[in-house]
C-alpha cells in the first residue's frame, strides 16, 4: 500500500481525475452562496447543486474537487464527538469526483476501484462494498472489478439511497467501507454499524426525479456525485488507527503541546481535550479565513461557540491566557499550500483568533460573578439545581460554557440541568436556523421551464437572457419575452399590474456584490403616436433562476403583450451615482488598506445612489486622524484621475498576480478585473459591478461616519459625487448662518466661538461659586434647626435635591457637622416624596435604627421604605404629605430611644 501525505493525497486525487478530463474546480467558501438552505457547506456537491437541478450550466460535464466542509448543525452536527471520537471533526475536507449527465456508475465505480486498488494499493480483502437494495447493476459492476460477491452487501433506503429533498434528483448510492480490524474476525454484520469498519468513499447515483406522490422518474441526463473524506484516506494509507495520528494533525498537536510544556505523559492525559483544541484550531481559521465574524446568530454564533470551546479546553489543560492563534499559525503553515488564501489573510484570522479569546477570558471573570450571586441566590432559596433557563442565560449572555457551569457548580454543592440546558440550546439554535433559513419557492420550476421554452423558440440566447450592464447603454430597443403575474406566466398585464417582465436582453443590473439594482421603465411607444401605448416602471431587478433576468415593476399605463416591441430605459442619472460610488468604495477599501494595514478586508457593502456604506475587518474605533488621512488619501486618488481599466481572466490567475477577492463571494472559472493605478500597488479587484471611467469622475469624496457593527469589524459610510457636494453645501450654509448669528465672518467663526465659550465657562464658575455661597448659608441655617434630646441632635428639615444621589450627600453633610444626631432629610424628585436619614452608630445602640425611622414616616406619605440601622431612603406617593412626615421625626425619635 502506497504512503502518501495529506497534502500529497489532495494533489493526487486531483491529478487522477484530471487524467480523465475532469475539470479541477477549486472548494467553494464555508459560506453557501445564494443557498440560505445551509448555515455552512458540509458536502462537495453544495457548490453544484443548480448544474444537478438543470437550473445552470457550465463549460465542463466532469468535475473533481477538494472541498472545505463544516458539520456542526442540523443532521449533521459532529460537535459533540470531536475529541472523544477518532475520527469525527468540525471541519473537514471532501474529496469528490462529479458527473453532469456525463458519465454514470459503471465508469465511477471503476475510477473508484482503480484509485484505491491499482493506485494506491489498497488490501482487497479489507473492502467492503455496500449497494442499494434493487441495485443489481452497482453490485455486477463491482463483481466486475474484482469484488468479491460475498462482500458486496445490499442496504435498504437508510444506509443507501440518496435524495436532494423531498422531490427532485435522488437515486441509489455505493458506499466504500475499509476494515481496520483482524482479518480472521470481519463478518458482513458488522458493516453499517461496527466502528471498525470505515466509511471512506460514497458514490451517489442520481438516477431519479422524485415527485411529490412518490413516484420516481428516470433522469434524461442521469448524474454521479461522490464524496471521500480526506483525513480518513490519509489514516489509512499511513497506517494509523485514527485520524489524529496522521500528518493533518500531528503538527498541530505538537505546537499545543509545546506551547502548554507537557510532557508526553501529560499529552496522553488530556488526548481528548488536545484532538478537540486542534480540530477546532483548524475550524477556526478556515471560517475566518471564509469571513465569518464571532458573533450570537448563525454562522457568527457557532464560530464564536468552538473559539470558545477550545479557549475553555485550553484553560483546562493549563493555558491562562490568549494561545489559540500560536495554534491556528501552523494550522496556516501546513495547509496554506494549498488554500493560498489563508496566508494571504493571516494576520486577519489571528488577530480576530486573538480578539475573541481576549473577550472570552473578561466573559469568564464576569461569568463568575454573575454564577456567585446565581449561587448564593439558590442558597436563600434553598434550591440546589442550576434551572436549564439559567443555565442557558450565563452561556448566551457571558459566553460562559456549560461544563465550566457544571465544574463550578460543583464545586460549590450545586448540579445543573443539562437536559433543561440543552433544550434550551437547541431552541435557540432553531430559532437562529429560522433566522437564517428562507424557504426556497417551490415555484421556481416554473421560471425554469419558461427559460427553457424561451431558449427552445430562440427568443432568447442558449446561455439566458443576455446581460449587457458593460455596454455603457441607457436605452435599448427590444421586445417581451415574458410575463409573470404572482409567479405565473401570463400573455398581459393591464394598468394596476405587479408583474415580472422578461427581455430576450437587457441593460438593467441585477442586485449583487453590495450593488443595488437599476430603475427605470420599459415603455411600447409607436413613432406616430404621441404617448406610449403601455408603460413598466421598474423598481426592482431579480435573478430567479440561472440565466433568468426579470423587471421587477408596475404596470403604469395600457396593456402589456408578450411580443411588443419596447423601449427599455435605465434611470440614467441614478445609474451614474451608483457608479461613482461603487468605483469609490474600490477607493476606499485602498486608502483603508494604505492607513490601517492588509489585514484589513471588505467584510460587506451597500452601493446606493445617495452613498455608499462600506464594512471592514479592523479591530479597533479609527481616530479622527485615520478618518482625515483615509479622505484625504481617497480624494488624492480621485484627482490623480486614474483610468479605470477592466479586463477578464481565470480566477486562478487572478488570484496568482494578487488581485484581491471578497470572502464570501462566488466566483466562476472566468472573473472580471477592476483597477485603478495598478502599477502604482493602489488597487485591482475581483467585482461585477459598474464604475465609472477614470477615478476623477466619482467627485468629492466625503465621510460620513464611522463605527462598530460586529466583533472585529468596522463600518464607514461616504458620499460621493452629487452627494459630497450637496453635503459641502448644506454645511457652508450652516457655517454662514452661524457666522451671521456671531456678527463675524465664516473664517472667523470659529474664534468666535472660542471666545464666547471662554466667556460661558467664567460666568457658569462663577454662578457656581455664587450657589455654594447661597448653600452654605441656606445649608448653616438648616443646621440651626436642630433639636437636642437627651444630648444628641435631631435635625428634620426639606431641602431642595435633583437626586437620591443629592439627597444622601446632604444627610452625610449634616451628620458628619452634628456628630452624634439622627437626621432626615426629605425632597420632592421627580413629582415624588423622598426622605433619606442617617443615624450614628452610638445611637444605633440606643435601639434607634434608620430603616424602621423612614419605613414609619413613608406610611404617612402613602409608601415605604427601609435600609440599614445607619442609613436608609423611602418614598411615597402623596407629595403633600412630605412635611408631615418629616414633622414626626422628632417623636419618633423620644418614642424609640432606648
Amino acid at each position: 500500500m502506497i504512503r502518501l501525505s495529506t497534502n500529497e493525497i489532495r494533489q493526487y486525487w486531483l491529478d487522477y481525475f484530471g487524467e480523465f478530463e475532469h475539470a479541477n474546480v477549486a472548494s467553494s467558501s464555508l459560506v453557501p452562496h445564494d443557498d440560505p438552505t445551509l448555515l455552512f457547506t458540509n458536502a462537495g456537491m453544495n457548490q453544484f447543486k443548480d448544474l444537478f437541478l438543470g437550473l445552470e450550466k457550465r463549460d465542463y460535464r466532469r468535475a473533481a474537487t477538494a472541498q472545505k466542509c463544516m458539520r456542526v448543525s442540523g443532521k449533521h452536527n459532529d460537535l459533540e464527538n470531536v475529541g472523544p471520537s477518532p475520527r469525527h471533526h468540525t471541519f473537514f475536507e471532501m474529496l469528490g469526483n462529479f458527473s453532469f449527465g456525463d458519465y454514470f456508475k459503471k465508469e465511477a465505480i471503476g475510477f473508484a476501484w482503480d484509485l484505491l486498488v491499482n493506485q494506491w494499493g489498497l488490501p482487497i480483502e479489507r473492502l467492503w462494498f455496500t449497494v442499494y437494495k434493487d441495485d443489481d447493476e452497482a453490485e455486477r459492476l463491482w463483481i466486475a472489478q474484482g469484488a468479491d460477491p460475498s462482500r458486496v452487501l445490499r442496504f435498504g433506503k437508510k444506509d443507501n439511497w440518496w435524495a436532494m429533498g423531498d422531490t427532485g434528483p435522488c437515486g441509489p448510492c455505493s458506499e466504500i467501507h475499509y476494515y481496520w480490524g483482524d482479518l480472521d474476525l470481519q463478518v458482513p454484520d458488522g458493516v453499517n454499524k461496527d466502528d471498525e469498519y470505515l466509511e471512506i468513499w460514497n458514490l451517489v447515483f442520481m438516477q431519479y426525479d422524485s415527485k411529490a406522490d412518490g413516484t420516481l422518474t428516470p433522469l434524461p441526463a442521469p448524474s454521479v456525485d461522490t464524496g471521500a473524506g480526506l483525513e480518513r484516506i490519509a489514516s489509512i494509507l499511513q497506517g494509523k488507527d485514527n485520524n489524529y495520528d496522521t500528518d493533518a494533525f500531528t503538527p498541530i498537536m505538537a505546537r499545543i503541546q509545546a506551547l502548554a510544556g507537557h510532557s508526553d505523559a501529560q499529552r496522553h492525559e488530556h488526548l481528548v481535550r488536545y484532538r478537540a483544541i486542534a480540530d477546532h484550531a483548524r475550524a477556526v481559521t478556515f471560517m475566518i479565513g471564509d469571513g465569518v465574524q464571532p458573533g450570537n446568530e448563525g454562522r457568527q454564533y457557532v464560530l464564536r461557540m468552538i473559539l470558545r470551546r477550545a479557549a475553555r479546553f485550553g484553560k483546562i489543560i493549563g493555558f491562562d491566557g490568549p494561545f489559540l492563534a500560536q495554534v491556528a499559525d501552523v494550522v496556516i503553515n501546513e495547509m496554506g499550500r494549498h488554500y493560498t488564501d489563508l496566508g494571504q489573510r493571516r494576520a486577519y484570522i489571528l488577530q480576530t483568533i486573538t480578539e475573541e479569546e481576549e473577550r472570552f477570558h473578561r466573559t469568564l471573570t464576569n461569568g463568575l460573578r454573575i454564577m456567585d450571586d446565581l449561587m448564593e441566590k439558590m442558597r436563600a432559596e434553598q434550591r440546589t439545581v442550576i434551572s436549564g433557563p439559567e443555565a442557558f442565560f450565563l452561556w448566551d449572555t457571558f459566553g460562559f460554557p456549560i461544563d465550566l457551569t457544571r465544574d463550578v457548580a460543583q464545586d460549590n454543592g450545586f448540579t445543573v440541568d443539562e437536559v433543561g440546558f440543552g433544550a434550551a440550546m437547541e431552541e435557540a439554535k432553531e430559532r437562529s436556523r429560522s433566522n437564517a433559513v428562507e424557504r426556497i419557492g417551490p415555484d421556481l420550476v416554473v421560471y425554469a421551464d419558461v427559460l427553457q421554452q424561451l431558449k427552445d423558440s430562440g427568443m432568447v440566447e442558449r446561455d439566458g437572457v443576455r446581460y449587457r450592464i458593460y455596454d455603457n447603454l441607457a436605452e435599448l430597443e427590444t421586445q417581451v419575452a415574458a410575463i409573470f403575474i404572482d409567479g405565473a406566466p401570463v400573455s398581459q398585464a393591464s394598468a394596476g399590474d405587479a408583474v415580472e417582465i422578461v427581455l430576450p436582453e437587457t441593460i438593467f443590473y441585477v442586485e449583487t456584490g453590495g450593488q443595488v439594482s437599476d430603475t427605470g421603465d420599459i415603455y411600447y411607444w409607436p413613432e406616430d403616436l404621441d404617448e406610449p401605448v403601455w408603460t413598466v416602471e421598474v423598481s426592482e431587478m431579480r435573478k430567479p433562476v440561472p440565466g433568468l433576468i426579470v423587471h421587477v415593476g408596475k404596470v403604469t399605463s395600457g396593456t402589456v403583450t408578450v411580443g411588443d416591441p419596447v423601449e427599455a430605459a435605465i434611470d440614467a442619472e441614478r445609474r451614474w451615482d451608483i457608479m461613482r460610488n461603487h468605483t469609490a468604495t474600490h477607493v476606499l477599501h485602498a486608502a483603508l488598506r494604505e492607513r490601517l494595514g492588509d489585514h484589513v478586508h471588505q467584510a460587506g457593502s451597500l452601493v446606493a445612489p445617495e452613498r455608499l456604506r462600506f464594512d471592514f475587518t479592523h479591530g479597533q474605533p479609527l481616530s479622527d486622524g485615520d478618518i482625515a488621512e483615509i479622505e484625504r488619501r481617497a480624494n488624492e486618488i480621485i484627482l490623480d484621475n486614474y483610468p479605470v481599466n477592466t479586463r477578464w481572466t481565470s480566477y486562478k490567475q487572478a488570484i496568482s498576480e494578487g488581485v484581491t477577492a471578497l470572502f464570501t463571494e462566488k466566483y466562476g472559472d472566468e472573473v472580471r478585473v477592476v483597477s485603478f493605478g495598478e502599477e502604482d500597488g493602489v488597487s485591482a479587484e475581483l467585482c461585477g459591478g459598474t464604475h465609472v471611467d477614470s477615478t476623477a469622475e466619482i467627485g468629492g469624496f466625503r465621510v460620513l461616519n464611522e463605527g462598530s457593527v460586529a466583533a472585529g469589524v468596522r463600518r464607514i459610510e461616504v458620499a460621493t459625487g452629487r452627494g459630497a457636494q450637496q453635503l459641502v453645501t448644506a454645511r457652508l450654509a450652516t457655517l454662514d448662518e452661524v457666522a451671521g448669528i456671531l456678527h463675524t465672518k465664516p473664517d472667523g467663526a470659529v474664534s468666535a466661538v472660542q471666545r464666547l465659550l471662554e466667556q460661558n465657562n467664567a460666568l457658569e464658575k462663577e454662578l457656581a461659586q455664587l450657589r455654594q455661597k447661597a448653600a452654605r448659608e441656606e445649608a448653616q441655617q438648616l443646621l440651626d434647626k436642630a433639636v437636642n434630646i437627651d444630648g444628641f441632635a435631631v435635625l428634620a428639615v426639606k431641602v431642595n435635591a435633583n437626586d437620591g444621589d443629592g439627597l444622601r450627600q446632604m444627610t452625610d453633610w449634616f451628620r458628619d457637622r452634628l456628630g452624634s444626631s439622627v437626621v432626615a432629610v426629605g425632597a420632592i424628585i421627580d413629582e415624588k416624596p423622598m426622605i433619606v436619614a442617617t443615624v450614628t452608630d452610638d445611637l444605633v445602640k440606643r435601639g434607634l435604627h434608620a430603616g424602621n425611622l423612614v419605613r414609619d414616616a413613608a406610611k404617612l406619605m402613602g409608601g415605604g421604605g427601609g435600609g440599614r440601622p445607619n442609613m436608609a431612603q423611602a418614598g411615597g406617593k402623596e407629595s403633600g404629605k412630605l412635611d408631615d412626615a418629616l414633622a414626626s421625626v422628632t417623636a419618633w425619635v423620644r418614642g424609640n430611644l432606648k
